[in-house]
């Protein structure tokens, strides 16, 4: 049988992580070159500032809203919009290069919406998470609580893989293990912030929610789960 020449040897990236890593991107280079003077005014060398307090997360922020019983657009789209704004290129470029890393191992398996949706609610939930165990104005921004719950879906795929082999799902827990140690570790030496509860709240999220986004939903991981 004649073999198809025109088919490339590395699978396309999926367009949905594509375009979170050029949201991303995209965002850094507009401040970068708004910091520059290329673009804007002489306001634009604080633009990030303002995109952090516009567009940040903080405990306080959700406090308010349960104090008060209000929840105004503007703070509640802070729940998505703080994956998208960074601290610095460096800190938007390691979340990117995760993103497309990890976003293409698990939107080759699941729906580009299913893989959005991972990135998205586990973010919403690291935010949630975040602000509810923490009343401090420490600004939360980064895509990570997104990024861990890619990573929750990835270790899905492992857990499930290593079932059907019969062997040990413990080890589908090594990744998620050994960046968190890090993380905790580099905590104590260096100090930091709180962020690694967005971070592990996310990544719960994503593993939680794949048991529904999977192709063939809970009743195929029920079935699976039945098998001796």
């Amino acid at each position: 049988m004649q073999e198809d020449t025109n088919v490339s040897p590395i699978n396309p990236l999926p367009p949905v992580v594509a375009a979170l890593f050029i949201m991303m991107i995209g965002i850094e280079v507009v401040f970068a070159l708004g910091a520059r003077g290329i673009i804007g005014d002489s306001n634009a060398l604080g633009w990030r500032v303002v995109a952090v307090e516009t567009y940040g997360f903080n405990g306080q922020i959700l406090d308010w809203m349960l104090v008060n019983g209000v929840y105004p657009v503007e703070h509640l789209i802070r729940f998505v919009s703080f994956l998208f704004v960074h601290a610095s290129f460096t800190h938007a470029m390691f979340a990117g290069i995760m993103v497309l890393a990890l976003g293409k191992m698990v939107g080759e398996v699941f729906s580009p919406i299913a893989t959005l949706a991972i990135f998205l609610l586990s973010g919403i939930f690291g935010a949630a998470a975040y602000g509810y165990a923490l009343n401090e104005p420490h600004w939360l921004i980064g895509g990570f609580p997104g990024v861990y719950g890619l990573i929750g879906a990835f270790t899905f795929l492992q857990w499930i893989h290593l079932r059907v082999l019969g062997k040990s799902q413990r080890r589908a827990f090594s990744l998620i293990g050994a960046l968190m140690g890090i993380q905790l570790l580099f905590g104590v030496l260096f100090g930091g912030s709180y962020d690694w509860l967005a971070d592990a709240a996310g990544f719960a999220a994503g593993f939680c929610l794949s048991f529904f986004v999977c192709p063939g939903g809970w009743r195929k991981i029920q079935d699976l789960l039945r098998r001796e």
